[in-house]
């Protein structure tokens, strides 16, 4: 998938008060979403069950054991996902998620390349009114050529970097509600998913694609170097 607004995320683990703790489960997340397919709310559903499918195409997902909520936006067609908010549980409650208290309308925007944040909230601001738009029509391939702008600004400006293995790890299991025994099928005996959560082991190339598939994770996430654990 194709996702936009990473400076949502970054901006939220970077400057809110209780945001350092919520880079762990976000980059996970981030890294997942990316590497997905999805066709319908239900394949977002199949990854993320305890996901909330909305009106206007919004899903609510849970973050960090729903410590933290995120409200994106979708369109399947052209797998786009665009972050309208990222927040607390208390926070969230503040808002309408399927509007976030504000009514976006097609711009007139000018197609150019994104030079500083006020371009770029620009063709946000456009992006969200053509997100109902469907291929082959003038509104498509507007907001087609509008996100491949966006896409490369944030690489150069509001880039992500992969979460962490073992942090991703745990937040899937989180999520799908598994044990550590559950883990054996894809990683080995007790005593080695023991050893590679705490860090002890590394994961091998036959571990990374039974846990890829096992969990839904992509393998890019799973070849990244995994922090050194405290001693």
């Amino acid at each position: 998938m194709r996702i936009i607004a990473k400076r949502t995320l970054r901006q939220f683990w970077e400057t809110h008060p209780r945001g350092a703790e919520a880079k762990a489960p976000l980059q996970p997340w981030h890294s997942t979403v990316a590497g997905m397919d999805w066709a319908l709310p239900a394949d977002v559903k199949a990854t993320y069950s305890d996901a909330s499918i909305l009106k206007n195409s919004r899903v609510v997902f849970n973050i960090g054991g729903n410590k933290y909520r995120l409200v994106a936006r979708i369109n399947y067609q052209f797998g786009i996902v665009y972050v309208r908010f990222v927040g607390t549980h208390e926070e969230y409650d503040g808002i309408d998620a399927e509007t976030n208290r504000r009514r976006d309308h097609l711009m007139n925007l000018e197609i150019r390349p994104i030079r500083d944040e006020a371009d770029f909230d620009a063709a946000l601001s456009a992006i969200n009114a053509l997100m109902g738009a469907e291929p082959g029509t003038p509104e498509g391939d507007r907001l087609d050529v509008l996100v491949t702008l966006i896409e490369s600004y944030e690489a150069k400006h509001w880039a992500i970097d992969p979460p962490d293995p073992l942090e991703a790890i745990r937040l899937r299991m989180e999520q799908k509600n598994l044990r550590q025994r559950d883990l054996e099928p894809m990683i080995g005996s007790r005593g080695r998913v023991s050893e590679v959560l705490s860090g002890k082991r590394s994961l091998t190339l036959a571990m990374i694609r039974r846990l890829a598939k096992g969990l839904d994770l992509s393998p890019e996430i799973l070849i990244q170097e995994i922090s050194p654990r405290p001693a």
